[in-house]
Parts: structure tokens; sequence; C-alpha cells
């Protein structure tokens, strides 16, 4: 993760700066996730010993359920992260397969 200093809270933004400030501090953090997130994609490729294997629906369903109640519990719209991690998640198989790929060469 980023050791940049965290910005203002958000119920302690006074004005748009701090605002704009706060997210894109975020969108950093998002990012260094995403990138842990798509290095565990990279593992999955080598791990798996089948294509076939690279996408699995029962893991899928699970991972957006495990959001899902993640979300609900959090008070964020549930519907908005539900998609987000539907399109997440499939942009993770299409990158695990081209790994996948890529490693069979």
């Amino acid at each position: 993760m980023s050791r940049t200093v965290s910005p203002i809270e958000p119920v302690k933004c006074n004005d748009m700066t701090e605002v704009r400030a706060g997210v894109d501090w975020v969108d950093a953090q998002l990012v260094e996730l995403l990138a842990v997130r798509f290095a565990y994609m990279d593992a999955a490729a080598r791990i798996k010993t089948e294509r076939n294997a690279v996408r699995d629906e029962a893991r899928k369903q699970q991972v957006l359920k495990n959001v899902h109640d993640a979300a609900s519990g959090s008070g964020i719209p549930v519907e908005v992260v539900a998609d987000l991690w539907e399109r997440l998640v499939e942009a993770s198989i299409a990158y695990e397969l081209d790994i996948w790929d890529a490693n069979s060469a």
C-alpha cells in the first residue's frame, strides 16, 4: 500500500479541493490493491494445469456473494458494487486466460 498520508476524513471536508484530494488518494489505493489482485491472477494462471479450470463459475458466484455481503454491511450501494465486481471478475478471468495461454506457449 502507498505510504502517502491519508487525506482529511470525508465528514471534515470543507471544500472541493479537499474532497478531490481524498478521492484521488482513494483511487491510488484502489489501483495498488487491484495490482495485488491481478498478481493473484498471475499465480492462479501459473498453478492451474488446465485452461478450462480458469473459469470457475462456483468460485465466481462465491466472490460475488462475499462482496455483496460486505457491501450490504457497509452502507454503500450494493447494486453499484455488484456491477463493478461482475466486471472486475470477468476482466480478471480474461486476464488469467491470457496469462495461462502465454505460459503454455
